[in-house]
């Protein structure tokens, strides 16, 4: 028999914490709501979910603050809601932590979209690096992919820059993954932000520009982890227009 899954609502409004409750119920979870930011985090780390829904304006500690301590112990697929949808906190919401941020009010259609989306991606997250170093054997180990020092191991869930492990939300772990994979062919942010969601071109897919602002916030966040910037890439280099490729060799 296969095991329910988790999920964990935090929300402070009756009426939209029964409506995402509902929706991932349908999905086929078991949900536990919280209506503040220490019930919520005390409920994941109990629980261990899969999946976590975190409103961003909540009595007592807000949304940003919970994502931030949520991260810190959980690999959990974070999805933060706020009516607030300016670009600065779209920013704060993925910095802390989030994999996605939706503003309300939202269609449930495209949050179980983006629900089933991320179940068709591996559930493991690259958490904080372990403060012994990696045995050398393991980098040794098949999988391994690497430009320029820059290592990456897809079905170890590792990235190494000059044999150091990186702390990467899933998110930024799956892009700069696809870049490796991509080599000097140039990937849009339509590109990137249907991969996030599982998704590949067909023609009629639509892609907002929440979501394409989305891969730029995860881009600045990886190239800022990586140590590099956009004006002096040494992994990672912007194509003006068309979106982002692998330095050359």
């Amino acid at each position: 028999m296969q095991e329910a899954r988790s999920a964990v609502v935090i929300e402070d409004d009756d009426d939209i914490c029964a409506l995402l409750a509902t929706v991932l119920e349908q999905a086929g979870f078991v949900v536990h709501t919280a209506s503040t930011g220490l019930h919520g985090l005390n409920l994941v780390r109990e629980q261990n979910p899969l999946v976590t829904t975190l409103d961003v304006n909540m009595p007592g500690m807000d949304g940003f603050e919970t994502a931030r301590r949520i991260r810190a112990i959980s690999p959990t697929y974070l999805v933060m809601l706020s009516a607030r949808g300016e670009e600065i906190d779209t920013l704060q919401g993925l910095e802390a932590g989030a994999d996605d941020y939706i503003t309300k009010p939202f269609r449930t259609r495209e949050l179980r979209a983006r629900i089933d989306a991320m179940l068709r991606r591996p559930r493991n997250h690259v958490l904080a690096p372990d403060p012994d170093p990696m045995p050398a054997a393991a980098t040794d180990a098949p999988g391994w992919v690497e430009h320029r020092g820059l290592r990456l191991n897809r079905l170890m869930r590792i990235a190494t820059v000059d044999g150091s492990e990186l702390e990467l939300t899933r998110s930024e772990f799956e892009i700069l993954a696809a870049l490796l994979a991509s080599g000097r062919r140039v990937l849009g942010k339509s590109d990137l932000a249907l991969m996030l969601r599982g998704e590949r071109h067909s023609g009629v897919e639509f892609v907002s520009e929440s979501d394409a602002r989305a891969i730029e916030v995860h881009m600045a966040n990886l190239r800022r982890k990586l140590g590099e910037t956009a004006s002096r890439p040494r992994w990672i280099e912007t194509v003006r227009g068309v979106g982002y490729r692998l330095t050359a060799g």
